[in-house]
């Protein structure tokens, strides 16, 4: 995307977390790592106590916004106007690296163009945030000489546009001169552990690991020579058996690998529904509760001729499947983990996994072998090895050279330090490439029927879909219920007191859950967590897809608000 294609389209930090300490302006916009990513977090509110300037630009009072020296509250769904409006700003008043887009940039012209349609006045009809401040903002992150920083949540990419929000962020970063240098750069943050570690090995429909893309005949070729030799190098069988194992990797040596792209996970319920998918394999998700308009989902999977689940507890999407395979969890095994600033990490086992539980590489080994594809392998550690022969920015990463601290991609030889900020010198595209983006509403607005906006998030004390997390009596005694947050002022109007049971209900379901009467959401908007069983909340939510990277809107859809009072139970009224 944008310039930055290795970092923005896998989703990783350009800079290193140690780096906030050398950070003096923070731009942190539609994310609250307080809740989502603690650790973040608390760098973040450390930055501030030593004097580091912080904007925050969200739609939601969070904890960091109240400390923030600049709180912009835009509209969701507007943040491309709110961006263009900074560049617009920028431009005018002369604030931008001249000699940083002239060098390492291309179609400048364009962008600037484009965000000339963008003046102050403009963006404050769109996105409800005051000139002064957009004016303000746009002066504090450009500040020439100072080091300016972006992070980014899931409040930026979980829209239909939310490759576009993306490519405006990098259009700012790279307008400014702020990516390539120590305390910059453009920084998202991922949404659960080893994320990144996933997208790094190809968990993507569209690509090879290392994110070789589709084209590239050399790249298949050396899969097809390393993949196709696996069962001659590794038999593992007695007597005449080996045979069978050798003649079936003479085979598979011949074999082409498919070249199209997969189906997203996003877009498979569709393929169910239409018949062509017909069977479904899901490891480590639960999207009966996760994905949107899961009423969709539902369906889909009850068409299903063959479910087989793969996890660690019997999961809601679980208990439809028609086989279950019980995995190890990260205590109980060994391996690696790529975090959101590329490090590659050891992850050691602590325990043994309970009763017939295996890793997952197991039984990944396990299944391929009775499908005729011998994948023998013994550990992790030869996996990785393998890993390393074909993926890049893995090569020069060895098991002796993390053994007691991670490495951060690209790390192209044995001998190299590995990399803590990306395109210090060029771009890996060679020059940063600006593509300027046009606001658009997202694909459901409140109207009469439905006039308010649902957003849904995450609370710091519970994970997810809480498949884990609300097993832990200690977690559910701090957090152990959603509730709709509703500004006071919506509240006051509709007769709503706190703990009111409330109906939501948007076009696709409804909901039964109590209020909490706050300033943290604005007038119009109700934000509600995503984490519990008893509210199902991706019952309302939409599955409008961003066309790039086929990541549903979770973050916007309208709905309507029904006062049910005290007496209506809370249990068993979703549907």
């Amino acid at each position: 995307m944008a310039g930055l294609a290795i970092s923005f389209g896998s989703g990783a930090m350009t800079n290193s977390i140690a780096d906030i300490a050398e950070t003096q302006i923070i731009l942190l916009i539609g994310g609250n790592p307080d809740s989502g990513h603690p650790i973040i977090g608390l760098r973040l509110h450390q930055a501030v106590d030593r004097g580091a300037k912080l904007i925050v630009i969200d739609p939601r009072k969070t904890a960091l916004a109240e400390r923030a020296d600049l709180w912009l509250r835009p509209r969701p769904g507007t943040d491309i106007a709110l961006l263009n409006g900074f560049m617009h700003m920028i431009l005018k008043e002369d604030l931008w690296d001249k000699k940083y887009v002239a060098e390492r940039t291309e179609n400048f012209s364009r962008l600037e163009a484009a965000v000339m349609d963008y003046p102050p006045e403009r963006v404050s009809e769109i996105t409800g945030v005051p000139v002064s401040l957009i004016e303000e903002a746009g002066r504090l992150y450009a500040s020439p000489g100072k080091n300016s920083a972006i992070y980014y949540g899931m409040g930026l990419t979980h829209y239909s546009f939310g490759s576009n929000n993306v490519k405006s962020v990098a259009n700012l970063a790279m307008l400014c001169g702020k990516v390539g240098m120590p305390g910059n750069g453009v920084n998202p943050l991922r949404g659960q552990n080893n994320v990144q570690g996933a997208c790094d090995m190809g968990a993507l429909y569209n690509t090879l690991p290392g994110y070789a893309g589709l084209t590239n005949d050399e790249t298949f070729k050396k899969y097809e020579k390393v993949w196709g030799e696996t069962l001659l190098r590794r038999p593992g069988k007695a007597g005449s058996e080996v045979w069978d194992f050798i003649r079936a990797g003479e085979k598979m040596r011949g074999k082409t690998l498919p070249r199209q792209p997969g189906k997203a996970g996003s877009e498979v319920w569709d393929f169910i529904h239409t018949g062509d998918v017909k069977a479904l394999y899901i490891v480590g998700e639960d999207p009966v509760l996760s994905d949107p308009h899961i009423t969709h989902v539902a369906a889909a999977v009850e068409k299903l001729d063959f479910l087989v689940v793969q996890d660690i507890f019997l999961s809601e999407t679980a208990k439809k499947a028609h086989v279950v395979l019980p995995a190890a969890c990260f205590a109980e095994k060994d391996g690696t983990f790529t975090n959101t600033e590329r490090r590659v990490q050891r992850v050691r086992r602590a325990v043994k996994a309970p009763g017939r539980a295996k890793t997952d590489w197991m039984i990944f080994c396990k299944l391929s072998e009775r499908m005729g594809y011998g994948m023998r392998y013994e550990s992790p550690q030869e996996i990785f090895e393998e890993i390393r022969s074909l993926v890049p920015q893995y090569a020069g990463i060895t098991y002796d050279r993390i053994e007691k601290k991670g490495l951060q991609w690209p790390v192209p030889d044995i001998n190299h330090p590995g990399t803590p900020v990306l395109h210090t010198e060029r771009f890996t595209r060679g020059k940063g490439f600006f593509s300027p983006e046009e606001y658009v509403p997202p694909k459901e607005m409140p109207d009469s029927e439905f006039p308010f906006l649902l957003t849904t998030g995450r609370e710091l004390a519970q994970y997810n879909f809480g498949s884990m997390t609300r097993k832990t009596r200690e977690i559910e005694n701090i957090c152990s219920e959603a509730l709709a947050e509703i500004n006071p002022l919506d509240a006051k109007r509709l007769g709503i007191e706190e703990r009111s049971l409330l109906k939501l209900t948007s076009r696709r379901g409804s909901v039964i859950i109590r209020a909490k009467i706050t300033e943290k959401s604005d007038i119009g908007t109700i934000f509600v967590p995503y984490h519990f069983v008893e509210v199902p909340i991706n019952l309302l939510t939409q599955n409008s897809l961003d066309p790039l990277s086929k990541t549903p809107e979770y973050k916007v859809c309208a709905i309507k608000v029904e006062v049910l009072g005290e007496s209506c139970p809370l249990n068993g009224k979703n549907r």
